[in-house]
């Protein structure tokens, strides 16, 4: 397997800490992928967090409000790319390795949220894409919707991946 590309794990790392924080960029208006993204910049290999909003800023609404794949879930298949890299095309052992750590984290917020869809998390109708403009951010908006409490848990499993890749790696350091 490929060593991690992520920077030291902070001693107060704290999964809740984590949580709080990509809810809390949600609320100031950040999109959910964008959420996660920097809820994590300090661990994503010194990637800037401009770098991090950029890359992020079309994922929101399901990847530009088409309402696919949930902007958390894309990002916690972003971070798993700094978590258990694979950047080289003939490492199969690193993309499969990857892939594993992705699908382990999209099966653990599906089981919570009973998908990885953005229109079935929302309820929304097969096929439904809204409008290339963003809802407007009112207290309205984050009472009917769910993707605080979504955005919270994708940096919870994250964050938890964090801890276990940190612990793997110590445990295997430790080996002859």
């Amino acid at each position: 397997m490929t060593e991690s590309n992520m920077c030291a794990i902070p001693e107060d790392f704290s999964v809740e800490e984590r949580q709080a924080r990509a809810e809390s960029f949600f609320l100031e208006g950040y999109n959910c992928n964008q959420a996660v993204l920097l809820a994590f910049a300090d661990l994503l290999g010194g990637v800037d967090d401009r770098t991090l909003k950029l890359i992020g800023s079309g994922m929101g609404g399901g990847v530009g409000r088409l309402r696919e794949v949930c902007g958390a879930v894309s990002a916690m298949a972003m971070v798993a790319g700094f978590l258990s890299p694979a950047d080289r095309p003939a490492a199969l052992e690193a993309r499969s390795a990857n892939y594993a750590l992705v699908q382990k984290m999209a099966a653990r917020f599906r089981e919570e949220k009973g998908s990885i869809v953005c229109r079935e998390i929302l309820g929304l109708r097969a096929g439904h894409t809204d409008a290339p403009h963003p809802s407007e951010r009112t207290p309205e908006y984050y009472r009917t919707r769910p993707c605080t409490a979504n955005v919270g848990l994708a940096a919870r499993i994250v964050a938890e991946a964090v801890l276990e890749l940190a612990e793997s790696m110590e445990h295997n350091s430790g080996a002859i």
